[in-house]
């Protein structure tokens, strides 16, 4: 918006020339100093006349820039700007043109802050680690509050961040807020360099995504790797990319060095420093080594998340960056970790198939290895000097290994394995100059051959014999008289050996740690009741949830005790009690327990973090769990509104919710708009994940039943058999979800009227189930289920009303009176006593049922449309044409949507 002139007479000069001089003026402002100069302007140190006077910053953009637009895009954003109101935020105060004859160029009037960068300041008054983080977080605060505002800075870098003195306190300010986005235009080749070859904006600190000039997928993400950059600066007075080869590099070079190159950390960084290191760490009163040894470890963590070239890695706000340095300061958990080893192994895997597994195998054993070797022909008093160096050398080697693993994908491994083999079986083939037809039949043989073989397994053998086995032995020979540090190693391998699902290996080792971290430490230690909880997860993901229950319950307590409520790992035990009870099938217990972790979660981490959306989406699940589906709704679409926009479309997290947001609406009966999600989700982990993934079989086989759902029943049976086969294939036969397709192949069968073929897949599910989870588990009871309506109509009804009894019984107690599948389950044992005509008992159980499900799922819905249908079959049966028309008539009333089968 142009500035008015002052109103009255002035005889102080205007601007006549290219460049403003002090003395002239410029609309209300006059011109006192030159400040300095950027890439697209000039600042000018400026008297505001009226209605106030005061100084000001008068920014002038450089020739070239085209006014109207500028000026259009700059109001626009002005508007934004005005609502914020942050003490570490300089203010924009106006816009406007200068004259014509000075050439019509935009300028925005600001805060002036009488300051130098807050590098600049932190060198100059030698501020250590310490009182440079507390700086940071300051301006951390700021860059939140402007995002919150829906502002984006787009040009953070020290001389955007000045430091000033109000009231004889300390103070950065960020200044430009919302004038990078004003002058934005899409950057070229062309407009990236001036005539004279200077480069238009500050590739040192541009995010990778900013670095590809496209300018149509920035967010506030972008923000935080240039607040990264800046730490970075902060703690080693280096930037991560040398910024003499970055500038003197071509276009298309700097663009590639921002995009693909990792930097070094800040620690290596400042160790190939040389001489300057010295320095570096003088302006930080510290000697080199002390320097080297506080960024080690946890700052090197932060800010190298910061950095993360996918911006799906990085911290997701600038509070929560800031919440990570205090629990640095505060010597608490850091939520960062090493980063990304095993993200780019994983990766490097897809492109480069199974010889990359060896290889990773191998060198990690052989660092491991090395680590062992540290101190051998050394003397006993070097020895004891570096005792706990190789003691830390060791963890961190061990943590890698844990970082690395826990982010491999054992079924990819095991499939590349086995295809690996494949290819070099072809190629030995042709070789050996086999013709196409032999070769393909020995091929084929080998397929065959294989069939049958865990390929999971396999690789998960491979990690423990090659990598795990061998850590064990190194923990146990080389720190026997440190015990502390042989339970930290300890308790790090068993929750490598738990998150890979090895877990008998894992159990003496986790009871080896809690004992001696008990011994050592104390019950309330923080270190105590990490590893109280993971006995507890242990013993939960084997299925001991009774003998997990105590060990949870006293981390919980000793968390709230000690760490306190809204400590990271207090919430986290909140969370595995609901996960326990949810287990356990007592979900109206989990649910207060879900209730005050995702409220502490949406507190402390904020309402986008990766943490709290996976709450949320449990919380949709619980309720979902209990029948509440409607009130389940809104979390599940809160959760997937968050992951795409924080994730992206095709996160594997937030195809995870597209799918749950499609089993919610097929419960509520809504299939039509149940399927564009489950096509998505489908389409999504096929190409994201491959066809062998499990959350792709699982989506395959969600959409087989979708089909059968909306009756199209020849359609359905291809994804069922092509889910089943994948499954017996890369999981095995008594894994839960094998076992589950097996079951719903089965009622696929039964549904298409091929009941003899349906009989063997309904008793190998359930004989299945019984030994893997036992007789009084959810999926247990719907097995059982579905085959005693088999049996209704393969003539044997005393068995089938045997075992519908025993199901009703078994799930009044486990899920309540109240829950949906006990009205299903009433529904069924109601069919049978129909079966055998003991028609006064199976209309009390119909009529329960209904009952049951009206009040849960609503009279639309196809659980409770199936009842009113057995119960006019019922009273055919027992000669009541009256009331059997009756309840025909009210399923022609709630129409012919929300068909399901008995899954």
């Amino acid at each position: 918006m142009p500035a008015d002139r002052p109103s009255g007479a002035s005889t102080e000069p205007t601007v006549l020339s290219g460049e403003p001089r002090a003395g002239e003026r410029v609309g209300n402002y006059r011109i006192l100093d030159r400040l300095g100069e950027g890439g697209f302007a000039v600042v000018y140190l400026a008297e505001q006349m009226e209605p106030i006077r005061r100084r000001v910053a008068l920014k002038i953009i450089k020739p070239g820039m085209d006014t109207r637009q500028v000026i259009a895009r700059f109001e626009a954003e002005r508007q934004a700007l005005a609502v914020m109101d942050h003490p570490n935020v300089a203010k924009v105060f106006d816009a406007g043109v200068t004259p014509a004859e000075a050439g019509s160029r935009p300028y925005f009037v600001m805060e002036h802050v009488p300051g130098v960068s807050i590098t600049e300041h932190c060198d100059r008054q030698r501020l250590d680690i310490n009182e440079r983080l507390d700086l940071f977080m300051q301006v951390c605060d700021a860059v939140q509050h402007a995002h919150q505002k829906g502002i984006i800075h787009r040009d953070l870098k020290p001389g955007n961040v000045l430091v000033t003195t109000e009231e004889a306190r300390t103070v950065p300010k960020v200044i430009d807020f919302g004038v990078a986005k004003a002058l934005h235009q899409r950057l070229t080749e062309k407009t990236i360099f001036t005539e004279q070859g200077q480069l238009i904006g500050t590739p040192e600190y541009m995010s990778p995504e900013q670095a590809e000039m496209t300018a149509q997928d920035i967010d506030t993400r972008s923000d935080i790797y240039s607040l990264g950059v800046l730490l970075y600066e902060l703690l080693t007075g280096a930037l991560p990319f040398d910024p003499t080869t970055l500038r003197q590099a071509a276009f298309g070079e700097i663009q590639r060095i921002i995009r693909e190159q990792d930097p070094p950390r800040p620690s290596t960084r400042l160790s190939s420093l040389g001489d300057d290191s010295a320095t570096s760490a003088n302006r930080r009163r510290a000697d080199q080594r002390s320097l080297l040894r506080e960024l080690r470890g946890d700052l090197d963590w932060i800010v190298m998340k910061a950095l993360e070239k996918d911006r799906n890695r990085r911290y997701e706000t600038a509070n929560g960056l800031a919440m990570d340095i205090r629990r640095h300061l505060d010597h608490e958990p850091v939520l960062a970790r090493p980063p990304g080893a095993a993200y780019r192994l994983n990766k490097f895997m897809r492109r480069n198939r199974t010889a990359v597994i060896a290889g990773a195998v191998v060198a990690a054993a052989l660092v491991v290895a090395t680590v062992v070797s540290i101190g051998f022909g050394l003397s006993e008093a070097e020895q004891r000097r570096m005792a706990q160096q190789r003691a830390d050398e060791l963890e961190a080697v061990t943590k890698f290994q844990k970082s690395m693993l826990s982010e491999i994908d054992a079924e990819l491994m095991g499939r590349l394995i086995v295809e690996d083999l494949r290819d070099r079986a072809e190629e030995r083939l042709g070789e050996r100059g086999i013709d196409e037809d032999a070769a393909g039949a020995a091929l084929a043989g080998f397929d065959e051959s294989v069939r049958g073989v865990n390929a999971t397994n396999l690789a998960l053998k491979l990690v423990d014999e090659r990598i795990l086995s061998r850590a064990i032995e190194t923990i146990e020979q080389e720190f026997a008289d440190q015990p502390s540090v042989r339970a930290s190693l300890q308790q790090t391998v068993a929750n490598t050996y738990r998150d890979i699902g090895l877990y008998e290996p894992a159990m003496p080792l986790q009871e080896a740690a809690l004992r001696t971290r008990r011994d050592e430490l104390g019950n309330d230690h923080a270190d105590t009741l990490g590893s109280i909880n993971s006995m507890g997860l242990l013993l939960d993901a084997q299925g001991k949830l009774t003998e997990a229950e105590p060990y949870y319950r006293e981390a919980l307590e000793g968390s709230r005790r000690v760490l306190g409520d809204d400590h990271p790992d207090t919430l986290h035990s909140i969370n595995n009690k609901a996960r326990l009870l949810k287990a356990q099938g007592k979900f109206a217990e989990a649910e207060p327990y879900v209730r005050e972790a995702l409220a502490g979660y949406r507190r402390v981490l904020g309402d986008d973090h990766a943490n709290t959306l996976d709450l949320i989406n449990n919380m949709g699940f619980l309720l979902q769990s209990q029948g509440k589906l409607a009130e389940a709704e809104p979390y599940y679409r809160e959760a997937l509104e968050g992951r795409r926009r924080v994730l992206g479309d095709d996160h594997p997290d937030t195809l995870v919710s597209v799918n749950d947001m499609g089993r919610l609406l097929g419960a509520q009966g809504k299939l039509t708009e149940t399927e564009p999600y489950y096509r998505e989700a489908l389409e999504g982990n096929r190409r994201v994940l491959g066809d062998d993934h499990l959350r792709t079989l699982t989506s395959i086989g969600n959409m087989g039943f979708l089909l059968q759902s909306q009756g199209k029943l020849t359609e359905a049976e291809p994804y069922y058999r092509e889910a089943l086969e994948g499954k017996r294939r890369v999981l095995g036969d008594d894994h839960p979800n094998t076992l589950n397709s097996i079951n719903n192949m089965g009622a696929l069968l039964r549904a298409q009227g091929q009941l003899a073929e349906a009989e063997p897949y309904h008793r190998e599910a359930l004989e299945g189930q019984r030994r893997v989870l036992g007789d009084d588990h959810q999926n247990t009871l719907i097995s059982k289920s579905n085959l005693a309506l088999l049996l209704v109509e393969l003539g044997n009804a005393v068995e089938a009303e045997e075992l519908a009894g025993e199901v009703v019984v078994a799930a009044r107690e486990a899920l309540g009176a109240e829950h949906w599948l006990h009205g299903n389950f009433i529904g069924k044992h109601g069919r049978a006593l129909a079966a055998l005509e003991r028609f006064d008992d199976a209309e009390s159980a119909l009529l329960e049922a209904h009952g049951i499900l009206q009040t849960a799922l609503g009279d639309e819905h196809g659980q409770t449309r199936r009842v009113v249908g057995y119960l006019a079959d019922l009273y055919d049966t027992w000669g009541k044409p009256a009331k059997a028309a009756e309840w025909r008539a009210k399923m022609a009333e709630e129409g012919t949507e929300g068909k399901e089968s008995d899954e």
